[in-house]
């Protein structure tokens, strides 16, 4: 993984640990994670979760039952 061993990341993860504290670094590794899809879905063309969700809120016309006759 990029050069680096067990070791490494060790000691990367216990720095991160001791700079932003237990309470903070779930809360970052979330932000990340969240800026890296909202990156990957500006790449890719697909449309907003906003934009989703006006689409999906709008009200939508009442299906009408047809009824049938059976032969």
């Amino acid at each position: 993984m990029f050069g680096m061993g067990i070791q490494e990341l060790v000691v990367l993860f216990l720095i991160l640990l001791l700079v932003f504290g237990g309470k903070k670094l779930p809360q970052l590794a979330r932000g990340i994670g969240q800026g890296i899809n909202e990156f990957r879905k500006g790449i890719s063309g697909a449309p907003a979760e906003e934009e989703q969700q006006q689409v999906t809120s709008e009200p939508q016309e009442p299906v009408k039952k047809s009824r049938s006759k059976k032969a």
